[in-house]
C-alpha cells in the first residue's frame, strides 16, 4: 500500500498510526525513510528498516536465511562479513536482484506466525536501487509463506520514479494507492477546534488559516503557531473564546517559510548557529558532527537543543541514538533562507571537515554526503574525487545505477583533470556493464578519442581493455576484438609483459566466441602467456582468471593437466585471499571429479562454501554440475527437483547463463527417460531463453537426442544424431564433454560393424576418453568386438568391466546390456538371456516400454517363456524379479515366512491347493533350494514383514 500526497498532508502520521496498530497486533516492524541530503544514498531506506528490526530485541534465526545472510550483511554489518562483490569477484554476489530476494526472504522469516509490517517513508527521496528492491517485493511479496507481510510506503505527490512505481503496481492490482488530499474547510474547523480549546475559531481567522494552509495539516499547524505568536489570534478577555486582533493582521508572515525563518531568527545567536549548522546537514543529523562544527561540548549542545523554542523545530530522532531530526524538511529549507550564499559555503566546508573528523575514512553514505558538502563549499575538485570514491563503493555494493550517476558527476567536476577522469571512467565501464548499458559503455570510445592527447598510452590501453571486457559480457566478439587491437597498438611492440597480460586474458575469452577450428589453440596460447606473467608480477586476480580458463581449454586434451591447473588456481586464490576465485576453482575441480570418477563430494563442498559466503551464482553453477551427475546416475526424481528448484530462482533472478544450462539439462533429463515430447519442449524453452544451439550442439545431439533415439529403439537415428554432434565439434571445437565421441558412438559403431580393434584402441586411448561415463559405454563396445572375433571369455570379461565401471549409471548400464546382449546372441558368447532379463526388469520398472519390449522379444527368440506382467511387480525385490519369480509366486513366498501349510495359503489367496503346490515347486526350482523348509528360511531372510 502506498500513501501519496503533498508534503505535510499527514502521510507519515498515518504511517505511524499503522505502526501503532501493528505493534498492538504483535507484528514485526521495520521502518526506514528516504533522504534528500545530497546525492541519493544506495539502500538507505532499506538499511534503516532492517536495522530497526534488529533494535527490537526480538531475536530472529538468521541462519535460516542460508546463502542470503552474507548478502544482507551488506546492509546489516552485525550479520557477518558481506558477500564478496566487485569486478573481480562473483557477479551474482553483487546482483541487485539477489539482494532483493534476500530482503524478501528476511520479511518472510520475520513475519512467520505473526506478520510483518515494513514502512518505507519518503520514497520520493529513495535511490534507484531501493526502488528496484521495492518493485521486486511488490511482484513477489504475495508468494511468501508465513504470517503475511504488508509493505507500506509514503510518497510525496509529485512526478518521480517512486510515484510511477506505485501507480504501475496499482494498475496491475499488485498494490493499493491511497491519495491523501487536503483537508476540506469543514475538516479544518474540526482540527482547529481540537487544537484550540475554549470555543470556536472566528471566521476571519479560519479564512486566513484556510488561505495560508490550503488544507495542508502541517502548514496549518505552523501557521497557527505563527498566528498565535503574533497575537493576531488571541483569547477573549473572559477566556471563553477566541478573537482576531485586527491591529496585528499586518504582523503575520506572508508565507510559511518566512514564518519558520522568523522563529529561527528569534532564537539566541548560539542556538541559531546550531540550527543553521544542523540545517546544512539535512533533516536528520548526528550530534557529534554538529559539536565538531560549532565547538560546543555535549552538555551545552543538548541544553540548546532541548529549549522550549527549539523543541518546536527539532527533537531526538526515534531511529538512531545521539541523532536529532527536524520536524519537517520544510523547516530545514526555511532555516537555510537565513544564511547568505557565502556563509552557506563556509558552513558546508566546516561540515565536510567535521564529517571527516567524526567519521574517518568516510564510511558508508558519508563519502558521497561529504562530496555534496564539498560541492556546496565551492571545491569541485575535492567533490569530484569523493564522488569517484562513492561511485566505486556503490558498484562494489551492487548499486550499479547509483554508481553510474555518481561517476557522471565525477566526469563533470573533474573536467580539468584528465588522469582523474580516466581513472573514474575505468570504474564506470564496469558500472555501465552491470547496469545493462552496454551501448553506452561501448560509446566510451568517443570519449577516449577526445581525451587521447591528455592520456598516456598505458592508461588508454587499460580503458580499451575494459571496453573489450564489456564486449565479452555482451557477447559482441567483433567489438571486443577491435578494442583489443586498439589496446595492443597503444602498448606497441615493446610493451611490458604486465601490460599485455590483462589484454591477453580478455582476448582469449573473446576468441572462444569466434567460429573456427583453431580457436581453442589461439585462446590457450594467450591464456597461458597471461597466466605466467600475471603470477610473476603479481596480478593474482588476472592469474586466477587465466589459469581457470586454461583448465577448461586443456581438459579435452589432458584431463590430468587441467586438474593440476585448477588446483594451482585455487592455491593462488587462497594465498592472495581471493575467496570468490577459490570457490570458482572448487566448482571446476568438482566438475572434473564428477567427470572422471562420478564423485560429487567436491561439488557439494563448493555448494556449501558458496552458500556460506553468499556466492549465490557460484552455488548455482555447482548445482548445474550436480544436476548432470544425477541425470547420468538415473536419479531422475532428485535431478528434476534440483533443476526445478534452481530454475525457479534463476529465472526470477534473470541469471541467464545458469538458466540456459539448466534448461539444456532438463532436455537431457527427458531424453534419458525416452520422452521426446518433454525433451523438445525443454529445448524450445532453451531457445526462448536465448540458448545457442550451435554452441551446445554436441550435448544436445550427443548426450540428449542420440540417447533418446536409443530408448525409442531407433539406433539409425541415434547414429545420425551422434554424427551431427561430431560434425559440430569439428567445425567449432568446444570445451564440453560427453557428446558420445569416446563412449556411445564407439558402442554403436562396434554394433554396426563399422569399427575394428585398431580403431577402437585409437579412439579410447585418447586422454579425453578417460571419463567414466564414456569408459563404461566404450567397454560394452570392446565386448562386442571381442565376441565377434571369437574371444568369448574376453568378451564376457569386458561386459563385467563395463558393469563395474558403469556401476553409478543405472540407465546407461542397462542400455548397454540390452545392446550388447543382441550381439552376444548373434555371435554366441556370454549370457545374453540373463542380461536381457536384467535389462527388461529395469526398463519395465522405469517405464521405457520400447526397450523393455525389445528385451522380451529377444528372450522369446531364445525360447524363453515370458510371463505376463501383472500389477505388483514393482514390489518384488530386484534379486527375486531377476530369478523370474512372478507376482503370485511372490505372494506365496511371503506366506511361507510364517510356515503356513498349502491349505492355509490357498484359503488366504483364494486358490486351490493344487495351484499352491505348483507355485511352491516353481519357487524351489527358481531359487535353487533343496526343499520347502529351506525355501521358508530363505523367505524369512529376504522379505520384509507386512500384509500380503
Amino acid at each position: 500500500m502506498f500513501l501519496v500526497g503533498e508534503s505535510g498532508i499527514g502521510k507519515s502520521r498515518l504511517a505511524a498510526a499503522a505502526v501503532d496498530l501493528g505493534f498492538a497486533a504483535d507484528m514485526r516492524l521495520l521502518r526506514g525513510r528516504g533522504s534528500a541530503i545530497g546525492p541519493m544514498v544506495p539502500f538507505r531506506s532499506l538499511t534503516e528498516a532492517l536495522l530497526s528490526l534488529l533494535r527490537t530485541g526480538d531475536p530472529i534465526d538468521v541462519a535460516r536465511l542460508g546463502p542470503y545472510r552474507p548478502i544482507l550483511a551488506r546492509l546489516i554489518p552485525d550479520w557477518g562479513e558481506p558477500a564478496s562483490t566487485g569486478a573481480g569477484g562473483d557477479p551474482g554476489a553483487g546482483s541487485l536482484v539477489i539482494l532483493a530476494e534476500a530482503v524478501l526472504r528476511l520479511t518472510e522469516l520475520a513475519g512467520q506466525g505473526r506478520g510483518c509490517l515494513m514502512v518505507l517513508d519518503d520514497l520520493q527521496d529513495a535511490d534507484a536501487e531501493t526502488l528496484a528492491v521495492v518493485e521486486y517485493l511488490i511482484d513477489n511479496i504475495g508468494d511468501v509463506d508465513g504470517g503475511g507481510t504488508l509493505l507500506l510506503g509514503t510518497i510525496r505527490g509529485e512526478d518521480c520514479p517512486a510515484m510511477a512505481l506505485a501507480r504501475a503496481a496499482g494498475q496491475r492490482g499488485q498494490g493499493t494507492v491511497v491519495d491523501l488530499g487536503p483537508l476540506r474547510r469543514e475538516d479544518l474547523r474540526v482540527l482547529l477546534d481540537c487544537a484550540l480549546d475554549g470555543g470556536p475559531v472566528p471566521e476571519p481567522a479560519l479564512d486566513l488559516l484556510w488561505a495560508g494552509s490550503a488544507g495542508n495539516p502541517f502548514r496549518l499547524e505552523e501557521l497557527l503557531g505563527s498566528v498565535l505568536d503574533s497575537g493576531l489570534l488571541a483569547r477573549d478577555p473572559d477566556g471563553r473564546g477566541w478573537r482576531v486582533d485586527e491591529r496585528q493582521r499586518g504582523a503575520l508572515p506572508a508565507g510559511f517559510v518566512r514564518g519558520v525563518a522568523r522563529r529561527v531568527d528569534l532564537l539566541p545567536p548560539r542556538t541559531r548557529e546550531v540550527i543553521t549548522a544542523a540545517a546544512v546537514l539535512g533533516k536528520r543529523f548526528p550530534l557529534a558532527v554538529v559539536r565538531s562544527i560549532t565547538g560546543l561540548d555535549y552538555r551545552e549542545l543538548l541544553n540548546l537543543l532541548q529549549g522550549e523554542q527549539v523543541a518546536q523545530l527539532v527533537g531526538p530522532d526515534e531511529q538512531t541514538p545521539d541523532w536529532y531530526a527536524f520536524g519537517h524538511q520544510l523547516i530545514v529549507d526555511a532555516a537555510l533562507t537565513l544564511v547568505t550564499p557565502a556563509d552557506r559555503a563556509r558552513l558546508a566546508a566546516a561540515a565536510a571537515d567535521a564529517v571527516g573528523t567524526v567519521y574517518p575514512g568516510l564510511p558508508g553514505e558519508w563519502c558521497q554526503f561529504c562530496a555534496a558538502l564539498r560541492l556546496d563549499a565551492g571545491d569541485p575538485a575535492a567533490a569530484g574525487t569523493l564522488f569517484a570514491e562513492a561511485g566505486r563503493r556503490a558498484l562494489a555494493q551492487g548499486a550499479a545505477q547509483s554508481a553510474v550517476t555518481l561517476l557522471d558527476k565525477t566526469w563533470e567536476l573533474l573536467a580539468h583533470d584528465t588522469a582523474a577522469r580516466a581513472a573514474a571512467l575505468e570504474t564506470q565501464l564496469y558500472a555501465l556493464a552491470e547496469s545493462g548499458l552496454i551501448d553506452r559503455a561501448l560509446d566510451v570510445v568517443t570519449f577516449l578519442d577526445q581525451m587521447g592527447a591528455g592520456l598516456e598510452p598505458r592508461r588508454r590501453a587499460r580503458l580499451h581493455t575494459r571496453i573489450a571486457w564489456v564486449a565479452v559480457h555482451a557477447s559482441r566478439a567483433a567489438d571486443g576484438l577491435s578494442q583489443v587491437a586498439a589496446a595492443r597498438a597503444l602498448l606497441g611492440p615493446d610493451a611490458a609483459a604486465e601490460d599485455i597480460a590483462p589484454v591477453d586474458v580478455v582476448a582469449a575469452h573473446l576468441e572462444l566466441d569466434v567460429p573456427g577450428e583453431d580457436r581453442l589453440r589461439k585462446a590457450e596460447q594467450m591464456a597461458r602467456r597471461a597466466a605466467i606473467i600475471a603470477e610473476a608480477v603479481p596480478m593474482p586476480a588476472v592469474a586466477c582468471q587465466a589459469w581457470q580458463l586454461l583448465g577448461a581449454l586443456t581438459r579435452p586434451r589432458d584431463p590430468a593437466e587441467a586438474t593440476a591447473l585448477l588446483e594451482h588456481s585455487r592455491a593462488l586464490a587462497v594465498r592472495h585471499d581471493l575467496p570468490i576465485w577459490e570457490i570458482h576453482a572448487l566448482v571446476r575441480l568438482g566438475h572434473d571429479d564428477a567427470l572422471r570418477d562420478a564423485g560429487t563430494e567436491r561439488l557439494e563442498l563448493a555448494r556449501e562454501q558458496a552458500s556460506r559466503i553468499g556466492a549465490v551464482t557460484a552455488r548455482y553453477q555447482a548445482e548445474v554440475n550436480i544436476a548432470l551427475q544425477l541425470i547420468l546416475r538415473a536419479d531422475f526424481t532428485a535431478a528434476r527437483a534440483l533443476i526445478d528448484q534452481v530454475l525457479a530462482a534463476t529465472t526470477r533472478l534473470r541469471l541467464m547463463e545458469t538458466t540456459q544450462y539448466m534448461l539444456l539439462y532438463r532436455a537431457v533429463h527427458a531424453a534419458h527417460q525416452g520422452s521426446r515430447r518433454d525433451m523438445d519442449r525443454a529445448l524450445a524453452e532453451f531457445d526462448h531463453w536465448g540458448g545457442d544451439h550451435d554452441q551446445h550442439a554436441a550435448r544436445v545431439h550427443g548426450l540428449g537426442r542420440a540417447f533418446c533415439a536409443l530408448l525409442e529403439e531407433n539406433p539409425a537415428l541415434a547414429g545420425e544424431e551422434l554424427a551431427h554432434a561430431q560434425r559440430s565439434e569439428e567445425r567449432n571445437p568446444t570445451t564440453f564433454h560427453l557428446a558420445g565421441r569416446y563412449g556411445l558412438n564407439v558402442l554403436l559403431r562396434a554394433l554396426a560393424g563399422d569399427l575394428d580393434a585398431a580403431g577402437f584402441h585409437e579412439i579410447t586411448s585418447a586422454p579425453a576418453g578417460g571419463l567414466r561415463w564414456d569408459r563404461h559405454l566404450a567397454a560394452f563396445g570392446r565386448a562386442v568386438l571381442l565376441g565377434r572375433d571369437g574371444d568369448a571369455d574376453g568378451a564376457a570379461a569386458a561386459v563385467a568391466d563395463a558393469l563395474a565401471v558403469g556401476a553409478p549409471y543405472a540407465m546407461g548400464r542397462h542400455l548397454g546390456l540390452r545392446l550388447v546382449a543382441e550381439a552376444a546372441l548373434d555371435d554366441g558368447w556370454g549370457t545374453p538371456v540373463d542380461w536381457l532379463r536384467t535389462a527388461e526388469e529395469y526398463f519395465h520398472g522405469a517405464g521405457v516400454a520400447p526397450v523393455a519390449g525389445a528385451c522380451r522379444s529377444l528372450m522369446r527368440r531364445c525360447g524363453v517363456r515370458i510371463g505376463q506382467r501383472r500389477e505388483g511387480v514393482s514390489g518384488i525385490p530386484q534379486a527375486l524379479r531377476s530369478a523370474g519369480i512372478t507376482v503370485r509366486e511372490y505372494q506365496v513366498l511371503r506366506l511361507l515366512v510364517d510356515r503356513l501349510g498349502n491349505r492355509e495359503i490357498a484359503d488366504h489367496l483364494h486358490l486351490s491347493q493344487r495351484t499352491v503346490e505348483k507355485h511352491v515347486s516353481s519357487l524351489i526350482t527358481k531359487t535353487g533350494l533343496p526343499n520347502r523348509i529351506a525355501l521358508s528360511k530363505f523367505a524369512a531372510g529376504v522379505i520384509t514383514p507386512g500384509p500380503v
